[in-house]
């Protein structure tokens, strides 16, 4: 388990239990642009299966979220970032981010990826760089978001 406190106070946590679910499930299926509509047990399932840090105000208040999915030696994939509409602004997400690269690098892990939209900044204050070999990676989506008898298609976006 992890846990770090920053000078305001803010702390980031890898204990489950204190995961305001309610919440986390309004952040990804209604407020984020890349999990719109997810379902309720495919969130806790995404969470159970990954190494998940809460991001909580000094008052114990969730404010944040980042999901790790890893072998906890080579890779990672950084994703579900998120931080409260009403906390953006403050440097949490680069704070987190930047512990969550420690955490990882202390394990050995030297590849962690992340995808984004909007964030490029956050993450290359950290030290993340566009791939350098994009034609070298590919996706395989199954499923699209809210139309679970998608067809496996080349062209199906999540």
């Amino acid at each position: 388990m992890s846990r770090r406190t920053n000078e305001a106070g803010f702390v980031l946590d890898t204990d489950p239990a204190r995961l305001d679910l309610d919440t986390v499930e309004r952040w990804l299926a209604q407020e984020s642009y890349w999990a719109t509509g997810r379902e309720r047990a495919v969130i806790e399932r995404s969470l159970a299966g990954s190494t998940v840090y809460g991001v909580y105000a000094p008052d114990g208040t969730q404010v944040g979220l980042l999901r790790v999915v890893t072998d906890g030696a080579t890779f990672a994939w950084l994703c579900d970032v998120f931080i409260d509409s009403a906390y953006r602004g403050r440097g949490l997400a680069q704070w987190a981010v930047a512990a969550v690269r420690d955490d990882l690098h202390a394990l050995g892990v030297y590849r962690i990826i992340l995808a984004t939209a909007d964030a490029h900044g956050v993450y290359a204050k950290v030290g993340f760089v566009p791939l350098p070999e994009p034609d070298r990676w590919m996706q395989l989506t199954t499923r699209v978001i809210g139309r679970p008898e998608a067809p496996y298609t080349a062209d199906a976006r999540a």
